[in-house]
């Protein structure tokens, strides 16, 4: 076994990323950057189930994630862990999320609902429908009474077990004094399954079951898939605690090193970090002189030099090293933590997105009751033994099941649409709010912009030609997927055939080594490539990427800036219809500018930190404007979060991401405009089909109330409405293709 894994033997740290299940079984949460290719995903699927008392696995590619469930005590965390590393896939452990917990077990407790609902309510109209003959042909009075009771027994659990959300939800809107849909609903369901049991009992009146579950299952379904939707991003877990490593190495009172937990920090504390490793802690640099990358935390495109006495930040990558630090803060006094908790505020006093939603159910609602009411007293001034019947059909009648399948079955079917477009929506509310966006915040680097290399950058250092150093460099350069690395492999534009990689070696901050016909090249960071020579890089290299063998640098490439292909495109569509781009940015001033000016765009800001970025947007929304912000970093979470609606490139960081709206899965920009554009279908198919469930309670509640309407009308009547909902909903989408036709220019 690896002895770097014996560590998470210790019950301190174990205990930071285990959670022990109620079968007694162990989960674990593992980030797993080399799941970028399927066939590695598979391969090492099949590495980790064939250990000993393996239960589960669940892998997420998008978020690089994999979630196992086993006993620990047939494999142990640290050889779990080694499996990984022996298979080429090495596993990063991340923190216990509690929070995701609870969104499984809600999600997984609406399902367990919803399958019951399904059940009783297949049983229920399955009885039913006997009775139903009984309309037209002669069914006998034992049969008929048998098949009641079978309504009755079938549609109990439906009721204490299934529809108990609606009653719960209920409950909580009376205690905040608000009419919420949830109450028409526990009414209709409570009162109409009294009325039907009685009339059961009894051997006599009408009866509701099918009605009862079948609206009960209608509105289980929708709530379920609102549910899943909103929880998609629910994988990336805790993205302020990912920012930093869970491991430290501290030196000792005897100066000697120990692997410890990075929770046990202290103030005070020195730790030594090595090249390319994350920065544990904030702290004070008591080496010479440290080059890291921030580009994820601050927004600075290039790496950041820094001199004793400097502050690093935790989750910065070291690219030059190793170094010593002092620790000054750590855990949720960190730089990491409370950039989480200003995103944490700012989502806890962003605009609300359903508000006119909220507000509309209100008044239907409140309609609908008063419509009982006025039925419930009329009956009692002219028939008071009707009253209690004609009562119940106006609730079954002018229950709002169309009208609250609209805005889910909407947005669940806009959802999809998006998805298979590149375009994943973690939270369905905010494609009721996408539409009145009237300004939009980008972040520069890596958001707007992307590094670029050409023929002029590339720099031979030994006299080789340029053309072959560059396809040496784009093979290497190929078996990674930062953004870096992309740029050179995209320089080349094919690669020779019997050009090959052997031995591939990616080190996170520092670059790629590989065996490429016969001798082993290094690609990347200037320490990085020069330390298998033993050479120390001049400084004017400090910014290039290096290719190096054993005997030193062969070239350096040269990179540059250039706007995102379909930034232009984008940019273009959103100005036509009426969205305003600024450019927020932590870069510097002349490379805000240079990138702003490229784009068109007039209104720019530079050196912004992250507070900066949320005033900025503060200021917008007391103007009255409603605002997207796009970013991809760790700084833009606060802005992310404050903003109406927010979105995030699924490169970004996962603090980015965990605050986002719109995570745009396929780097396309273009996906805003998708986004939009359904959004705004969103917003016209709901007021349409509003409209129609308006319409059909006009039409059918006088019927109700005069008692015209039976219970297999009610029924008949309440599935076709909800129908109607939902085939205007397979609508959305399909006029988008046909839309901005400068995206694809």
């Amino acid at each position: 076994m690896n002895a770097s894994y014996a560590i998470w033997a210790h019950p301190q740290l174990a205990a930071q990323v285990l959670h022990t299940r109620q079968d007694g079984c162990s989960e674990i949460a593992l980030q797993v950057k080399s799941l970028n290719d399927a066939r590695q995903a598979l391969h090492i699927e099949q590495v980790i189930r064939a250990l000993p008392g393996i239960q589960r696995i669940v892998i997420d590619r998008i978020a690089h994630r994999m979630r196992v469930v086993w006993n620990s005590g047939s494999t142990p965390l640290p050889a779990l862990l080694d499996a990984f590393a022996n298979a080429n896939c090495p596993a990063q452990p991340l923190r216990y999320d509690r929070l995701d917990e609870a969104r499984t077990s809600e999600l997984h407790d609406l399902l367990k609902r919803l399958l019951v609902a399904g059940m009783c309510a297949m049983q229920v109209m399955t009885y039913a429908f006997v009775i139903y003959i009984g309309v037209v042909d002669y069914v006998d009075f034992s049969t008929r009474n048998l098949f009641r009771w079978l309504g009755l027994l079938s549609t109990i659990p439906l009721v204490f077990y299934s529809a108990r959300p609606f009653f719960v939800g209920t409950v909580h809107e009376l205690a905040e004094r608000r009419i919420g849909i949830n109450l028409p609903i526990a009414l209709a369901v409570g009162l109409v399954f009294l009325a039907s049991a009685w009339n059961t009992l009894r051997g006599g009146g009408e009866i509701y079951f099918d009605s009862v579950s079948m609206f009960v299952f209608l509105l289980l379904g929708a709530r379920y898939l609102e549910l899943r939707a909103r929880h998609q991003s629910s994988a990336l877990g805790d993205a302020v605690l990912d920012a930093s490593p869970l491991l430290a190495q501290r030196r000792d009172d005897r100066g000697v090193l120990e692997t410890v937990a990075a929770v046990t920090l202290l103030p005070g504390d020195r730790v030594h970090i090595s090249e390319g490793a994350a920065v544990p802690a904030d702290g004070i640099l008591e080496s010479r002189m440290a080059q890291v990358d921030e580009a994820l935390l601050s927004g600075e495109s290039r790496p950041v030099v820094h001199h004793r006495g400097a502050h690093l930040v935790a989750g910065s990558i070291l690219l030059s090293g190793p170094i010593e630090l002092r620790v000054t803060a750590c855990g949720e006094t960190g730089t990491a933590a409370r950039l989480g908790a200003l995103a944490r505020h700012a989502r806890q006093v962003r605009s609300p997105a359903m508000a006119s939603s909220d507000r509309d159910a209100s008044r239907f609602v409140g309609r609908v009751l008063l419509l009982a009411l006025a039925t419930a007293i009329g009956w009692l001034l002219v028939d008071p033994l009707r009253a209690f019947d004609a009562t119940i059909a106006v609730l079954v009648v002018a229950c709002p099941c169309a009208f609250a399948l609209t805005l889910p079955v909407t947005l669940t079917r806009a959802m999809g649409r998006l998805a298979r477009q590149g375009v994943l929506v973690t939270d369905s509310a905010i494609l009721t709010t996408l539409a009145h966006v009237d300004c939009a915040f980008f972040d520069k680097t890596g958001t707007l912009s992307v590094p670029r290399l050409d023929s002029s950058g590339v720099e031979p250092l030994r006299g080789d030609d340029p053309t072959e150093l560059l396809q040496l460099a784009a093979r290497l350069a190929s078996e990674s997927s930062h953004p870096l690395a992309r740029a050179v492999s995209g320089a080349a534009q094919s690669l020779y055939p019997g050009l090959q990689a052997r031995q591939v070696e990616v080190v996170a901050g520092g670059g790629i080594s590989a065996v490429v016909g016969g001798r082993r090249l290094r690609l990347g960071q200037a320490t990085f490539a020069f330390e298998a020579s033993g050479q120390t890089p001049p400084p004017r290299l400090a910014s290039a990427l290096v290719l190096a063998d054993a005997y030193g640098a062969l070239a350096a490439f040269h990179l540059d800036e250039q706007p995102r292909h379909d930034a232009r495109g984008m940019l273009d569509a959103l100005r036509a219809d009426g969205v305003v781009p600024v450019i927020v940015s932590g870069d510097s001033a002349e490379r805000v500018a240079a990138m702003a000016s490229r784009l068109h765009i007039s209104d720019c800001h530079s050196r912004q930190t992250p507070a900066d970025k949320l005033r900025q947007l503060r200021a917008r929304q007391a103007a009255g404007h409603v605002v997207l912000a796009v970013g991809d970093g760790g700084n833009d979470a606060p802005v992310l979060a404050g903003a109406d609606v927010s979105a995030a490139l699924a490169s970004g960081t996962h603090l980015a991401q965990a605050q986002a709206d719109l995570l745009l899965i396929d780097g396309r920009l273009d996906g805003l405009v998708h986004a939009r554009n359904v959004s705004q279908q969103v917003q016209q198919i709901v007021v349409q089909s509003r409209r129609w469930a308006l319409a059909y309670n006009f039409l059918s509640v006088p019927f109700a109330a005069f008692g015209l309407v039976p219970p297999w009308l009610a029924g008949i009547g309440m599935s076709l409405s909800s129908l109607v909902v939902v085939f205007n909903a397979l609508r959305v989408g399909r006029e988008n293709a046909a839309r901005h036709p400068e995206l694809h220019a």
